[in-house]
């Protein structure tokens, strides 16, 4: 059975028929192309999927498409603007907070969406804010020095 969703996607508002089914990171995947979503596990264990859903990490492979009827999604791509990173890319770049990549989006909005809630959080928050999101590749290390960094960077942002 299809249903009609309308929703915004990086600042776009979006319509389209899907299946009742259809899970989030699958809707912004294959219907809208939005790739830097990615799907690790299908089962919100590993945070590869996350996604900020009206501002707030969530978790796209455990949403279904059609419950976000209203709501305001953002994805990795919508994050840079006019060609210029967001603060907590930036950061992760600068303080090589990624190796293969693959976890680095959801690493990346579970980040933005603790700036939102904590504009001071300590190692251990950042720590905390991080355990649903697996990196296989690091030891964590430079990526909760990312995070620190990038909020930070965001702060400079609203102050200035």
């Amino acid at each position: 059975m299809k249903l009609s969703v309308s929703l915004t996607v990086n600042g776009k508002p979006v319509s389209a028929d899907v299946e009742s089914r259809t899970l989030l990171v699958d809707f912004l995947r294959d219907r809208l192309r939005l790739t830097g979503t990615h799907v690790g596990c299908d089962t919100a264990q590993c945070g590869a999927c996350t996604v900020l859903v009206d501002g707030k990490a969530a978790k796209a492979c455990n949403i279904l498409a059609i419950q976000m009827r209203g709501r305001d999604i953002t994805t990795i791509e919508g994050l840079a603007a006019n060609g210029t990173l967001h603060p907590m890319q930036a950061a992760f770049k600068q303080h090589h907070g990624l190796q293969c990549g693959f976890c680095t989006p959801g690493m990346v909005m579970t980040a933005v969406g603790l700036a939102a809630e904590n504009s001071k959080p300590t190692e251990a928050q950042v720590r905390e804010a991080l355990d649903g999101n697996f990196c296989r590749c690091t030891g964590y290390h430079n990526i909760v020095k990312s995070v620190q960094a990038g909020i930070a960077m965001m702060q400079e942002e609203v102050t200035s």
